[in-house]
């Protein structure tokens, strides 16, 4: 059965994404572009080369390496219409990848070098999804976007950019983030944001688990109270050889805490040695909240359809499994139930059920 995945079928599957970066999902022609407009020096300017060079400059095994990259697409995503662009772009590359809803997530307070404010950097993201939204449809593609804001974890804004993610929370931000080096940034640092996020009514994740090991996963829950865990693989750290859970791991599994899991992501930063032994094949059999993610598609040079094909390839997944992780996702979306259940009933299971067959 397994044989008979091919990439192109995969393409063709609604997909449900919720870890997916807007500055690590450009094109490297639009990188050229922009970086051309704003006089922005980039390793070179052919994009082939230079989306080349983004994959091989992340693949260093180092969350900090790889996070060095993020220089060259934030500075060209300072005005309006260059974020504007991007977020359309990226609506539009998604749809063309069979993804029919996604949480993209990005960090206003890295896009102010043109004196914008924070809440234009916001309305300029969300027109073009809109934007995006729109063109995909009239290609006869489907998606919803919804947007997430990142606060930087080693910065000390993440009271204001909680404030600007309720703020625009009726305009499409349905969640709010902390990202950046894992090591010396507790997400304890940002408890004021995360009380008063609780207190909205307003949902957020915690990149945590990555880079770092378990306190960081416990503090994200336990002090934080993160609906979900961006990445979260080394809860795998909880668990023993027999598959035995610690307590941690079983809170995280009995709680149904969704696990933002990004494999080829986690290869390049050294989260884990190969996708083959990646934890994500553990984490489903013994049923925790797994889900597939991308990251940064131009850092690992992947898409929802690759990944979940390295994943047919490394563990022989079939059609169920895929559709296992898929609904895992939409579950676990930071919109209204009714329209995940829309999603999952009306796109997602009557897809799957015709390769089921």
């Amino acid at each position: 059965m397994v044989a008979t995945i091919r990439y192109e079928d995969i393409v063709k599957v609604p997909k449900a994404l919720l870890h997916d970066h807007l500055d690590g999902g450009l094109r490297p022609g639009t990188i050229v572009d922009l970086a051309a407009e704003v006089s922005h020096e980039l390793p070179t300017t052919d994009p082939e080369a230079l989306g080349r060079w983004f994959v091989d400059a992340a693949d260093s095994g180092s969350l900090e390496r790889y996070l060095e990259t993020f220089a060259h697409t934030v500075a060209v995503m300072q005005t309006p219409s260059a974020l504007r662009r991007v977020a359309r772009e990226c609506a539009l590359d998604l749809a063309a990848d069979g993804v029919v809803y996604a949480e993209v997530r990005f960090a206003p307070e890295q896009h102010l070098e043109q004196d914008l404010t924070l809440d234009e950097v916001v309305e300029a993201v969300l027109a073009g999804f809109a934007e995006g939204t729109a063109q995909a449809v009239e290609a006869g593609l489907t998606i919803r976007v919804g947007t997430l804001l990142t606060a930087m974890r080693h910065a000390a804004r993440s009271q204001e950019i909680a404030e600007l993610a309720v703020r625009h929370r009726d305009a499409g931000v349905v969640g709010f983030d902390i990202a950046g080096a894992e090591a010396g940034f507790p997400p304890t640092r940002h408890l004021d944001a995360f009380e008063y996020l609780q207190r909205e009514n307003f949902h957020f994740t915690i990149h945590a688990g990555e880079a770092f090991g378990l306190p960081s996963i416990w503090q994200a829950i336990q002090w934080c109270g993160a609906d979900r865990l961006g990445h979260g693989v080394r809860i795998v750290d909880d668990i023993a050889s027999d598959g035995s859970l610690g307590r941690l791991a079983a809170y995280v599994r009995d709680k149904r805490i969704p696990l933002e899991l990004c494999p080829s992501s986690n290869v390049q930063t050294g989260a884990v040695a190969s996708i083959a032994d990646h934890p994500i094949g553990l984490l489903r059999d013994l049923r925790f909240r797994a889900t597939v993610n991308t990251d940064n598609r131009l850092m690992s040079g992947t898409s929802m359809s690759r990944e979940m094909s390295l994943l047919v390839e490394t563990f022989g997944y079939g059609w169920k499994e895929l559709q296992w992780f898929t609904i895992n996702a939409m579950k676990s979306a930071f919109i209204p139930f009714d329209e995940r259940l829309r999603i999952i009933d009306e796109v997602i299971k009557p897809a799957y059920a015709e390769l089921l067959a």
